[in-house]
């Protein structure tokens, strides 16, 4: 047996697209593999099988939720049927038929999945880096606590439509050059429902759902950046009864730090010391994520000279360790010395064999005259 193609690939979306996205790919990709248009290739209706399925489970939210996690091995084999779905589920043949021939056929709206959330958050450097919980408010539509989403009034009940007879459409038949022709339409009275309210709730005005500030714990793994999305299921607005709620989508904004800078899993920073210590070494403490660490300058160290420190830099996001700092060296050249300092230099320069400035030396020799050294 084959192995299958994955669904995202069939249709041409990213893993992240939303319910748009998937049903206009969809659409655009049917136009091209219908079996009507491809007459001559064998592999035609196959074809489009392989994309109705790949539709039929990514445009379920509980299935598309299955498939990232587990892949093929989450989707059961009665999770998509061919017949049913050409019969007239969603995205099947009937919307086919609305693409090539101007719709007509129609099919009943039912329950319709909460639209999704977005919420910008802006976490620390620091944040970023560990990870952090935060607590978030969010304004967002839920299912009326007093008539749990129904739409009627506590004690009362909602009726069959008396327009469609429940069935949440409206069948009409004409007779065409080409035969019977049977054209399905929404009902208008109920909306698609198949039930009417006849006592609306008083607290929702017989919309089942309420607005309301939502206060939501956010738990934000460690290794994000900017422009991270983190996923939140059925956080988002609330969906028809019968039907799941949205998601929230928490898009990351880092702010930046005072000392590091970050490329990748890896932290970079400049620490200042004297000619000094770069000439002789010494001991320092340099900082990190974590707070201050002792670190041993080498003899001889140049101006510019990076030494990295493992371990040290931001967690890798979904995956175990950690980037490293990289510590760049700046030699600090002082602007002013006395003249003590001076002649301390020049003889160093003169055991080293530098050449020094004739100026400099008939200047510095004024300066030992006038003060007596």
């Amino acid at each position: 047996m084959s192995e299958k193609k994955d669904y995202y690939e069939i249709l041409g979306v990213s893993r992240d697209a939303d319910e748009k996205e998937i049903k206009r790919a969809y659409r655009r990709k049917a136009r091209e593999l219908h079996p009507d248009v491809n007459k001559d290739d064998p592999n035609a209706e196959e074809k489009f099988k392989e994309l109705s399925e790949a539709y039929e489970i990514l445009s379920d939210p509980d299935k598309r939720a299955r498939y990232d996690r587990y892949g093929h091995a989450g989707i059961n084999d009665n999770d998509f049927n061919f017949e049913d779905f050409a019969r007239g589920g969603f995205g099947g043949f009937e919307d086919i038929f609305d693409m090539f021939f101007g719709g007509g056929m129609g099919r009943r709206r039912g329950p319709q999945r909460g639209s999704d959330l977005q919420y910008r958050m802006q976490i620390s450097f620091e944040e970023a880096a560990f990870g952090a919980k935060k607590e978030i408010t969010i304004p967002r539509t839920e299912a009326c606590p007093t008539c749990n989403g129904s739409g009627a009034k506590p004690g009362t009940d909602t009726r069959t439509c008396p327009k469609c007879h429940g069935t949440g459409q409206i069948r009409t038949t004409q007779q065409t050059p080409f035969g019977h022709f049977t054209q399905t339409r929404t009902c208008d009275r109920c909306g698609g429902d198949g039930k009417i309210v006849e006592t609306p709730c008083p607290n929702c005005n017989g919309l089942g759902k309420v607005r309301k500030q939502r206060k939501i714990s956010v738990n934000i793994p460690a290794g994000v950046e900017s422009g991270t999305k983190l996923r939140m299921p059925g956080e988002g607005e609330a969906g028809d009864p019968g039907a799941p709620s949205g998601d929230l989508y928490i898009v990351i904004q880092v702010k930046p730090h005072k000392i590091f800078k970050r490329k990748n899993d890896d932290i970079y920073c400049e620490v200042p010391i004297s000619f000094v210590q770069a000439t002789l070494g010494d001991e320092i403490e340099v900082p990190t994520l974590e707070g201050k660490v002792k670190f041993t300058i080498p003899e001889g160290t140049q101006p510019g000279t990076t030494f990295r420190l493992k371990n040290k830099g931001i967690a890798h996001l979904n995956g175990y360790g950690r980037g490293d700092e990289y510590i760049r060296v700046k030699v600090v050249i002082p602007k002013s010395l006395n003249s003590k300092q001076k002649e301390l230099l020049l003889k160093f320069a003169e055991l080293s064999g530098d050449e020094i400035n004739p100026e400099e030396k008939s200047w510095l020799k004024k300066v030992r005259d006038a003060l007596g050294v």
